[in-house]
């Protein structure tokens, strides 16, 4: 009885911190709920809203509660940012906004939780550690230090309680999602555990500093020929579990457009580098950073840009980016068959959806922009129609797919503060047209069957084994193949003859690839 009774207290607390901003509108469109839950609602409903707050859009209110009720709400809002299709587009984009800042711990906690992760005293570590952190957010805390061959490093440490708190929470979340499963199936198909679950894994995730780590390097390495945007080089004999410490940047985020300009940099040439860079990382690596606001980016010497916090990527397969590819240049070319074709393909929409129905709806987001300037259009807000469209028409939530929009609507809201009158799609053109010639072009589709031929020759003795199988099952007469040497008398026409075609058809794609 107690477990529930301490659930049942978090939730009110909850409720009257929502209640305190007007923000019980999650609440509300539950609808009927349980005797508990609409207790917890009717007592948070006692209190009225402000007149400044009737006037808030209900995102914004919902983003300054999670802001009070701290870490554990603060981070539910930015993977709630990822899910339009759970709480709308509108509130996922005021949730984007949510500002992750806390007051600072001291400084003792923080050297004494560094000497535990890393098994020595701060002094004996570094040559100088600043107390005062430079930052302070929900997970954690940054100061900045020098290491013992004089290197400027940035210190992220974990804060403490931090983990205990979000386990604390997790446990009443869960108990409110099977709850809410039990007491409305109608909402089982948001699958409100799962969600849970799925959040729970990235808060984890987000909370061992070492996957951050990697995180940073995998996307260093795959920007190391890009001479306009970077990553801050870790140090890794200084990183463990609960601390990271990376390269310091020198430079100065773009949100301060002030130092900005009082620096001498000049914000427009800024705008292409961001956005090029993050569709390269998407497209092409399939790995890229998706918390690309103001605050995580860095105008430095030479004009180039180096990103931080490395706590939510996004990762893309080589058949989604295709996919995702196909949609926009369907777009650019007013293909809308095209598109609907790439949704179908990839099994975003239920075959069981009308093509032609399906074609019509993406021409109605397709037509009004085509007769306006290429400067008038926006990317983000295109592919937030289209996701909006394929609800209607039973696309399966697809979380790669939400995330990349929510990355794409951030990059370009920072390109459009850099400069005003970027053009999105002229900046964004020579990227994708690089990638639909590199993969969708002839040599492209040749490289790709040359790809698929070559992994079925490596799955071959596989085959030879399972049909080998087969025929010992089925004790068919005379006929078997044997892949031990010396016993291959079944194996030689059926195995040349798979042999054969695959180095024929190997031969002949590496001929057109030349020759085109």
């Amino acid at each position: 009885m107690q477990t529930p009774l301490r659930h049942i207290t978090r939730l009110l607390d909850v409720a009257l911190t929502l209640a305190r901003h007007d923000a019980l509108f999650p609440l509300e469109l539950m609808g009927d709920l349980p005797p508990a839950l609409r207790f917890v609602r009717f007592l948070a409903k006692l209190r009225p809203a402000t007149r400044d707050q009737a006037e808030t859009r209900p995102g914004v209110r919902l983003a300054n509660a999670l802001q009070d009720l701290g870490p554990t709400f603060i981070k539910m809002g930015q993977a709630m940012a990822t899910r339009p299709d759970f709480v709308g587009h509108e509130t996922a984009r005021d949730l984007a906004n949510l500002q992750d800042r806390l007051p600072p711990f001291p400084g003792s906690e923080a050297r004494a939780i560094i000497s535990a992760e890393l098994g020595r005293p701060v002094e004996e570590l570094f040559l100088s550690f600043d107390d005062v952190p430079i930052a302070a957010a929900s997970i954690a805390q940054v100061h900045f230090a020098e290491t013992l061959d004089g290197k400027k490093v940035a210190v992220k440490v974990l804060r403490p309680g931090v983990e205990a708190a979000f386990a604390r929470d997790l446990e009443s979340f869960r108990w409110f999602a099977r709850l809410v499963e039990r007491a409305r199936p109608e909402l089982r198909r948001l699958r409100p555990t799962d969600v849970i679950e799925t959040f729970a894994n990235m808060v984890e995730i987000e909370m061992d500093f070492r996957y951050e780590a990697a995180a940073a390097s995998e996307l260093g390495e795959n920007l190391a020929q890009n001479p306009h945007f970077g990553v801050p080089e870790i140090h890794w004999q200084l990183t463990a579990r609960r601390v990271l410490t990376l390269e310091r940047v020198d430079g100065i985020p773009l949100s301060n457009r002030e130092a900005l300009a009082a620096a001498g940099y000049d914000a427009k040439p800024l705008a292409p580098i961001i956005v090029q860079s993050f569709l390269e990382q998407a497209l092409f690596q399939g790995f890229f950073h998706a918390d690309l606001h103001q605050g995580n980016l860095f105008a430095c010497p030479g004009g180039r840009v180096v990103a931080v916090d490395f706590g939510i990527m996004g990762r893309l397969d080589s058949a989604t980016r295709h996919t995702f590819a196909r949609i926009l240049y369907g777009f650019l070319r007013r293909d809308y068959e095209a598109v609907a074709e790439a949704h179908f393909s990839a099994g975003y929409v239920p075959k069981d959806q009308s093509r032609a129905l399906f074609a019509q709806a993406l021409r109605a987001i397709g037509e009004p922009i085509a007769g306006r300037p290429v400067s008038d259009i926006s990317l983000g807000s295109l592919l937030t129609q289209l996701l909006k469209t394929t609800e209607t028409f039973a696309m399966q939530t697809q979380p790669q797919l939400l995330l990349l929009q929510k990355t794409m609507v951030m990059v370009e809201g920072v390109a459009t503060n850099l400069d005003p009158a970027v053009n999105m799609w002229e900046i964004s053109r020579p990227v994708l047209e690089r990638w639909i010639k590199e993969h969708l072009g002839p040599k492209g589709r040749l490289e790709s069957a040359g790809k698929r031929l070559f992994k079925l020759a490596e799955e071959i003795p596989d085959l030879v084994r399972g049909l080998n199988d087969f025929l010992e099952e089925t004790r068919g007469a005379g006929l078997r193949l044997k892949l031990d040497n010396g016993q291959d008398s079944g194996r030689g026409w059926w195995s040349g003859l798979l042999l054969g075609a695959l180095a024929g058809g190997a031969a002949a794609v590496a001929v057109l690839y030349f020759l085109s």
